[in-house]
C-alpha cells in the first residue's frame, strides 16, 4: 500500500532559448544558502506569495509570481505525481538523491546531464491522530533547493533558498499550535524548486496520515452532467 500525491511541474529555461523562453535570474543564479522568510505564512488563492526575504533568497516579487503558475515565455508545465511507499505500517516515504523528473522534457536539459531548473507543486490531504500529549506523529523532509509545506493554507515548513540538502520537520503538536484538530482532513500543499546545478535531493518520511487530493469536477463538467441527466429524465417522461 502507498499513497500518490499529484500536481504540476514547471520547467524554466537557463540559459534563455532564443525567442522561446527567457531565463529568470532565479535559476542558475546566486547561491544564497538556506533562507527562511521568502514566502508569506499563508497561501493566497492556493499559492505562496513573496515574503520579506525574497530578494535575499535569490528572487524578486515579480519573478516569484511566475514560479507556480503558467507563465508564457518563462516556463512550460506538465502534470506530475509522486508515490510514497508504506513500510513499516503507518510510515510513508519517498527518497531520491537524483530527483530529476523532467529530464529531456519540456525545455530539455540544455546541454546539462539533467534538467536542473524546475518548480513543483504537489497536493494531497493530511490528518493526524493524537494518542498522547507528546509529539507522536512526524513529517520530515530532506532536500534541495527551496521547499515550503502548507497545511490548511498555513506554512509549516520553510526551507527556502538555493542550498545543499537540508532537513526540516513538523509534528501533530506543531499543527495543533496552528489551531488544527485531530481526525480532520486538511489540504496539504508542497512547493518545491530546483534552481541550480548540480544536485537535486528530495526525501519525505511521515507517520502523519496522508491521502491523495479529492478530485472536484470543473463547473462545466457538472453543467454537462446535469444537462445530460435532465435530457434523460425528459426522454423517459415522454416515453411514459
Amino acid at each position: 500500500m502507498g499513497v500518490t500525491l499529484t500536481g504540476t511541474i514547471r520547467d524554466f529555461c537557463a540559459p534563455s532559448i532564443g525567442t522561446t523562453c527567457t531565463r529568470l535570474t532565479d535559476f542558475e543564479g546566486a547561491i544564497p544558502g538556506l533562507t527562511t522568510g521568502m514566502v508569506a505564512s499563508t497561501l493566497t488563492g492556493g499559492l505562496p506569495t513573496a515574503g520579506g526575504a525574497i530578494v535575499t533568497g535569490g528572487s524578486t516579487v515579480a519573478n516569484f509570481a511566475k514560479w507556480y503558475v503558467d507563465s508564457t515565455g518563462f516556463n512550460l508545465s506538465t502534470p506530475t505525481s509522486l508515490s510514497l511507499s508504506e513500510g513499516p505500517a503507518g510510515t510513508f516515504s519517498y527518497s531520491s538523491s537524483a530527483f530529476f523528473p523532467i529530464d529531456g522534457l519540456l525545455y530539455g536539459n540544455q546541454g546539462n546531464p539533467h534538467n536542473y531548473h524546475f518548480t513543483m507543486h504537489l497536493e494531497g490531504l493530511l490528518s493526524f491522530s493524537d494518542p498522547t500529549l507528546g509529539a507522536d506523529k512526524i513529517f520530515t523532509f530532506t532536500g534541495d533547493d527551496d521547499l515550503w509545506i502548507f497545511v490548511d493554507g498555513k506554512l509549516v515548513m520553510d526551507l527556502g533558498g538555493v542550498h545543499g540538502a537540508v532537513s526540516g520537520s513538523f509534528t501533530e503538536e506543531d499543527l495543533k499550535l496552528l489551531g488544527l484538530t485531530a481526525a480532520t482532513s486538511y489540504d496539504l500543499d508542497i512547493f518545491f524548486a530546483e534552481r541550480h546545478t548540480s544536485e537535486s535531493n528530495f526525501a519525505i518520511t511521515t507517520t502523519l496520515e496522508i491521502a491523495p487530493p479529492v478530485d472536484v469536477p470543473e463547473p462545466g463538467t457538472l453543467l454537462l452532467a446535469g444537462s445530460a441527466l435532465l435530457a434523460l429524465l425528459s426522454g423517459r417522461r415522454r416515453r411514459a
